[in-house]
Order: C-alpha cells, then structure tokens, then sequence
C-alpha cells in the first residue's frame, strides 16, 4: 500500500498573529494537514485581541492549529522531522528530496531554532537567500517547493476553478 503524502508545520515560538495567519493561508493553498506551535508569545498577542486576519480564506477552521509543549512529542505519526533553518551544515532547498510524510519545523521570527531541535530533526534544510525571510514566506516556498517536486495531489482545470475565488473567472 503507498504512503499517504502528507505535510505537518511546525512553528517555533511565532510571535505575531500576521505571520500565523498567512502561515494557515499558506497551509491551506498547499494542502497541509495540521500547524503546530511551541512557546507563548502567540496566545499572548491572541489574548489582546490580535487575530489572524491575513488568513482570509479561513484554513484556520479546517486544518488544526494547536499549541504543544514538545515538537517531539506532537510528531505526527510516520512523519519525518526537518527543521528550516539558516545553519551551517544544512542541506539547501535546491538539492533536497522532500519526504512523503513530514513534520517541517520552522524557527521563530527573531531568532534561531533551539539547537536540540536541529539535532533531534532528521534533515535540516534551509533556502538560499540573501538574509532570513519572513516566516510565512518561508512556509510558502518551502511547501511550494514540496508540490514542484513531489507534485500536487490534483493538476489540471478542476484544481484551477476549486483554488480560484468569484472574481477569478479568466480562461484561456
């Protein structure tokens, strides 16, 4: 029986509900199963009233998004850890094969993931840009990457009118 392709985020210690938001944006373009997240700093800035508004398509309602105390212990089960990371040592986007089921753990926006963490991570990959990248963008070209290389769950016209919204109506 083949494996069931799946991708789970991990976010370490996010901070601003902005980022989270268009990181559940970006969860639910792509096809993510779950978001994870360590620390306080989010629910603290939830508890002010902050809220996620760049996730304007509302992935936030079907895919879970769960604080954990430990990536460890919330590691999906048959998932294979890779921490994003801009550490020396790490694998580049480029080159690297995307397992079918991953837990992708990504470092806070303001620092570096714990280096427990990295050692715990089976791969440790990072995109080659000139200085760090926003959280959320990282998440995006991490999973678009995924689909490049894997390939999308569903091509073709069908996926194109699901994805579109109402004023996107255009045809070749």
């Amino acid at each position: 029986m083949p494996e069931i392709r799946q991708a789970h985020i991990g976010l370490t210690d996010p901070k601003s509900p902005e980022n989270v938001g268009a990181v559940m944006r970006a969860v639910g373009c792509y096809n993510a199963q779950s978001v994870t997240y360590t620390g306080n700093r989010f629910n603290k800035a939830t508890e002010h009233g902050r809220r996620l508004q760049t996730d304007t398509r509302k992935a936030a309602e079907r895919i879970p998004l769960d604080h954990v105390e430990s990536f460890k212990q919330s590691l999906p089960k048959g998932a294979r850890p890779v921490a994003i990371e801009l550490v020396e040592g790490a694998t580049s986007l480029i080159d690297y094969k995307h397992p079918e089921n991953a837990y992708y753990i990504f470092g806070p926006e303001d620092r570096s993931i714990d280096k427990d963490i990295v050692a715990w991570c089976e791969d440790v990959i990072y995109i080659p840009t000139v200085g760090c990248m926003n959280l959320a963008a990282t998440v995006n070209v991490v999973l678009y990457d995924r689909i490049a290389k894997l390939g999308p769950n569903d091509q073709g016209d069908g996926l194109i009118r699901q994805s579109r919204d109402r004023n996107n109506q255009l045809k070749v």
